[in-house]
């Protein structure tokens, strides 16, 4: 999730420079009665370990299953961590990461797996460390004039053209997730290259994803229906949505499956280069640069035979399509001078060692203390603690759990390593396991910038960002895989039409990535998940917030709960909630507008009422105009196309429930 490619798998994923970790979640412990669950492991792996597990009630594996590593599990010293159960206390600044150091040496001692592969690859202490260091560069980044001038990784070069012609109409920069938006352009007649800097290949943990997601690949006919089932490693249910002191609410097929990176993006790029594109791995640019007619990426010189440098010639395109996550190059120079609005950092690990008959139904959301101090290095006293959980294809005892919160840029806030060590501390409370029975299989971390003026707008000509670097996740999830397959059919559509138009001018290309009320509105929800600095609530206060807004969701039904959580804001149910929470507990209200301010409620307030009026858009203006579009001029007709996109996505209309 550092800069370790030109892209990160972001799909529910992690960035870090370690991060191998794509949406996974971790076993419930039956704190409260679940309803009936079912798991359905779908890799081979999975199946083998199945047959070989160790025997009802023991947390060992079984030398099956692992072979010499579980035997050397058994000969290394237990790790009599300092790890009290729900506790979290804060040390002397310096023994901060001692923890997470001591369960790094764990993984590594056991060699259970092999580091991960794929972009970013390689899960380390020294790489947590660096992911760190990142962190703390964004929480002193200085703002404005004091940035001082942005690096120039985009240069304009005006009046002149690339030699030649271009050769692809589309370059995408970033190939671990834009691969699929490559391959659904090449596939609809377009002549597409993707650049990556390293290998293009998949990762060992799973992206956990539902079926909806896979339903959009397919719809692309970037994979058949066969292939799709073919990428699933495992499937279960139910999925949990909790707070502290409130009922639980339970819910189907969200986040569901999980899926192996390495497969997909495998199959993809098969059907990719099939189709006639054009892989570039191992591939670094060291900038770009932009002309009248096209892209220009120039390459480093490569070693002939002889020793000597050799040019190499640069990748030359039409469009250039930035796919480099939230740290690309190109959105550095463009948000040079700019801190986060708000940032989701996120802690976790694939553990092997939970009993297998638990492990079956996963956590979406779910909470087990109020607000509580972070970790011994953070002066800030106030963060609420999010955990999620899934089962992991890799083994039946395997379980991925991540402790996430949300918090501003601010330079007092939590450090990755404190966050790291407090997940070790909590972790095995919120499972019902102690923590010397587990056995890290990976370990996972990242954190994930959002902006309030997102998507964002095109800086320069025919360059567009598209998933995370754009910013068109919603700045409560993890971004990544589900925020690109939902605009999967939208950004291939509408960039076929872009260079059919020949409107490929920033201003133009702003019409893709248009202002979305929907996206916009999720802001005040992330500022009630999140504590100011020097902010004091009630500590029960999210807590309540959140218990009451599922359970006013839950008792409306499916048709509202299921869209809130596949992050896209509808403006009926949203409405129908908010309306119902006031009644559910009214006195509540002025506590939350006490929490979030006056400034951002009046700000969500006017997102709310275009949410409703792009709502009525779609469904009254936008027929008759679909029909005026097709007989209009190439470039009108994208432009009118591009408004009615944005009515439909802005609304949240696109929206289908699988059911």
């Amino acid at each position: 999730m550092i800069l370790a490619g030109h892209n990160l798998p972001q799909t529910r994923t992690f960035w870090g420079h370690a991060s191998d970790c794509l949406r996974s979640r971790a076993m419930m412990r039956a704190i409260t009665p679940s309803p009936p669950s079912q798991v359905t492991c779908r890799s081979a792996l999975g199946a083998r370990l199945v047959a070989a597990r160790a025997p009802k009630g023991s947390l060992r594996p079984s030398s099956g299953a692992h072979g010499d590593a579980g035997a050397e599990r058994t000969r290394i010293d237990r790790f009599r961590l300092q790890a009290t159960a729900g506790t979290a206390t804060r040390g002397a600044p310096q023994d901060v990461g001692q923890l997470s150091r001591q369960m790094f040496e764990r993984m590594n001692a056991a060699a259970a797996t092999s580091q991960a592969g794929g972009a970013g690859g390689g899960t380390t202490f020294e790489a947590l460390q660096g992911a760190d260091k990142m962190w703390e560069r964004v929480r002193n980044t200085k703002v404005g004039e004091e940035a001082g001038p942005a690096p120039e990784f985009v240069r304009e070069q005006r009046g002149t053209s690339v030699p030649g012609r271009p050769e692809y109409d589309v370059v995408v920069a970033g190939g671990t997730l834009g691969v699929f938006l490559a391959a659904a352009l090449q596939l609809a007649g377009l002549k597409v290259a993707v650049v990556e800097r390293g290998p293009l290949r998949g990762r060992a943990q799973e992206w956990n994803i539902s079926r909806k997601e896979i339903a959009e690949l397919v719809s692309a006919g970037i994979m058949t229906k066969d292939e799709a089932e073919e990428i699933i490693s495992i499937e279960f249910n139910p999925i949990r949505c909790g707070f502290h002191g409130s009922d639980p609410v339970w819910v189907r097929d969200v986040l569901n499956l999980g899926v192996s990176p390495v497969t997909a993006i495998q199959l993809v790029r098969e059907r990719f280069e099939a189709a006639g594109g054009k892989v570039f791995e191992n591939t670094a640019i060291t900038g770009v640069e932009v002309y009248d007619n096209g892209v220009s990426l120039p390459r480093p010189p490569s070693e002939g035979s002889s020793g000597s440098s050799e040019a190499v010639a640069p990748i030359t395109a039409r469009l250039l399509l930035d796919c480099m996550g939230h740290f690309s190059p190109v959105v550095r120079q463009a948000r040079w001078g700019t801190k986060p609005d708000g940032v989701c950092c996120v802690v976790g690990a694939c553990n092997r060692g939970h009993p297998a008959g638990g492990n079956t139904s996963g956590d979406l959301i779910y909470t087990d203390q109020p607000l509580r101090p972070t970790g011994a290095d953070a002066p800030v006293d106030a963060v609420q603690y999010f955990w999620e959980a899934f089962p992991a294809g890799s083994g039946p005892e395997d379980r991925t759990t991540y402790l996430f919160t949300y918090v501003d840029a601010d330079q007092r806030r939590p450090s990755l390593l404190a966050l790291m060590d407090d997940y070790w501390r909590l972790m095995p409370s919120y499972q019902g396991v102690e923590l010397d029975d587990l056995q890290p299989q990976r370990i996972l971390f990242g954190f994930f910038p959002t902006f309030r003026d997102s998507p964002l707008k095109p800086r320069w000509n025919r360059i567009l960002q598209v998933g995370d670097a754009s910013g068109i996740q919603s700045p409560l999830s993890f971004g990544g895989f589900g925020a690109l397959t939902r605009h999967l059919p939208r950004l291939t559509t509408a960039i076929n039409e872009a260079l059919a138009a020949d409107a490929l001018d920033r201003g133009s290309l702003a019409a893709i990535n248009s202002y979305s009320p929907g996206l916009s509105g999720a802001w005040m929800l992330q500022r009630a998940m999140s504590v100011k600095v020097g902010q004091q609530p009630d500590p029960a206060f999210i807590n309540t917030l959140l218990g009451t807004n599922f359970g006013a969701m839950e008792k409306l039904g499916p048709s509202v709960l299921y869209p809130f959580l596949q992050d896209v804001p509808q403006f009926g149910p949203l409405a129908a909630t908010m309306f119902g929470q006031m009644a559910s507990d009214p006195l509540f209200v002025p506590q939350i507008l006490k929490h979030v301010g006056p400034g951002p409620f009046v700000d969500w307030f006017v997102h709310f009422v275009a949410l409703g009026v792009y709502t009525v858009l779609h469904w009254v203006a936008a027929p008759p105009l679909k029909l005026l579009a097709g007989r209009l001029p190439p470039r009108q007709q994208y432009g009118l196309r591009r408004q009615l996109d944005s009515w439909r996505y802005g609304s949240g209309l696109d929206y289908t429930r699988e059911e």
